[in-house]
């Protein structure tokens, strides 16, 4: 029919520029380089059996929650007294105030961008901001004159900046002629409406992420903070960090990286993701106040609209946290943390020894500051090809998830990776390379 046809010319268009997605599935036996499964938690001896127990306990008392199914959104019958205690449990391991769960990370950054900025408010993010983060913003009353991008990781205003690009940066895209986040706050008190920024009558929100999910690189909070506290004195300047790649990994048991900064009074929100270091599914809105979750639970329609997850779900959530907080996991976090040196050492190694040109294989010299390494290669399907044939598992990342010229093979660490594991995933990129 006519919309096959459409739908064809569309995929052929992606296939000829070599960026046609499709679904895979993992080998048996295949070592994992490319799940965010950090701490391994999932396949952890000691957190299945608390799961499967958690589950056979519930199933055996008086009054049994559904194990299959919530039965509603949490505004219908999908909520639950044990959903609510582990929503305050969760909140309180963060040190936040209040925490409301969403189906996901996706759906907690859509729901939370798409309903909280006001008509006149701004939202100002990081270029590399997640896809989840753009859809709420489209979804928003804000206008995208003030969807403002500013340049990645870039504070403060070093003097040298060229003007901003014309239209609004779209996910993956990276430019080079983005302005600092301190010019751009400056940039947003001018003009014709820079008056009710500047009296604190308008709310601009800041969206960056803890770890940026494909180069590996951590957010300068720290600064961040001080800018905006230096540029919006009024108050009116809400920051939101999304910690779907740091919780877990960062702070005291993993309390993520606010926490570990100590920035918690600083942050108005953060967007956490149960599907990474956390190993299970679902995702949460740390609010600084319970006004806050209140206005998500009548106003976020990603909340409203959607099944709540089902007791297997929260009881992952609760196994998974409970294991975090006992300290039990100190010892994969330290394990985590010297094979990511150790890799990046080797691959480093190899770049020396082989010398292969810049587009063919390039490793950034500084030390990670997270489990993921890029490799960056202008061919990273064959290498990822290469690799997935010798049994490890790694994944190609291209354009437009990564912005053009930047494509790599994406790397990403996990308590459970062995030292014989990493030895053998990098002489496989040796032999790609001297092949």
């Amino acid at each position: 029919n006519h919309l096959d046809t459409i739908l064809a010319g569309l995929l052929d268009r992606r296939r000829s520029r070599n960026q046609l997605r499709s679904l895979t599935t993992v080998p048996p036996g295949a070592a994992d380089f490319s799940s965010n499964a950090y701490l391994s938690l999932s396949t952890h001896p000691a957190v299945q059996a608390a799961f499967l127990a958690r589950l056979q306990h519930e199933a055996s008392t008086s009054s049994p929650q559904s194990l299959l199914g919530s039965g509603g959104s949490r505004l219908l019958d999908g909520n639950s007294p044990y959903a609510e205690r582990l929503e305050r449990a969760v909140a309180a391991f963060h040190r936040a105030s209040a925490g409301l769960f969403f189906n996901s990370a996706m759906d907690a950054n859509v729901g939370l961008f798409s309903c909280v900025p006001q008509p006149g408010d701004a939202i100002v993010y990081d270029e590399l901001i997640h896809a989840s983060v753009h859809d709420g913003m489209r979804l928003s009353r804000v206008v995208p004159a003030k969807r403002i991008p500013f340049a990645h990781n870039l504070v403060w205003n070093t003097g040298s900046e060229a003007k901003p690009s014309s239209t609004d940066s779209n996910p993956g895209t990276k430019s080079r002629n983005l302005k600092s986040l301190e010019t751009v706050l400056q940039d947003l008190q001018t003009g014709a409406e820079g008056h009710l920024f500047r009296s604190g009558k308008k709310n601009v929100f800041i969206a960056v992420e803890g770890v940026y999910s494909m180069d590996g690189d951590i957010a300068p909070l720290a600064d961040v903070v001080r800018c905006i506290a230096r540029s919006l004195p009024r108050g009116n300047g809400y920051l939101v960090v999304d910690e779907a790649h740091s919780a877990g990994i960062f702070g005291a048991r993993g309390e993520g990286l606010v926490c570990a900064l100590g920035l918690e009074n600083h942050v108005w929100a953060r967007v956490l993701g149960f599907g990474k270091a956390m190993s299970c599914a679902g995702g949460i809105v740390l609010c600084s106040s319970d006004t806050t979750r209140s206005y998500l639970v009548n106003y976020a329609r990603s909340l409203i609209y959607t099944t709540a997850m089902a007791f297997p779900s929260l009881a992952g959530i609760e196994v998974a946290y409970d294991f975090l907080a006992s300290g039990r996991a100190e010892p994969l976090l330290a394990h985590l943390r010297g094979i990511i040196r150790q890799t990046h050492g080797l691959l480093l190694a190899v770049c020396a020894r082989q010398t292969p040109p810049r587009h063919l294989l390039r490793v950034d010299a500084a030390a990670p500051k997270s489990p993921i390494i890029p490799i960056f290669t202008s061919q990273p399907r064959g290498l990822a090809r290469h690799c997935q044939r010798s049994g490890f598992m790694v994944r190609p990342i291209v354009a437009p998830t990564v912005p053009r010229g930047g494509e790599r093979v994406r790397v990403c660490l996990h308590a459970g990776n062995t030292m014989s594991e990493i030895e053998g995933l990098v002489a496989a990129v040796e032999a790609w390379v001297v092949a």
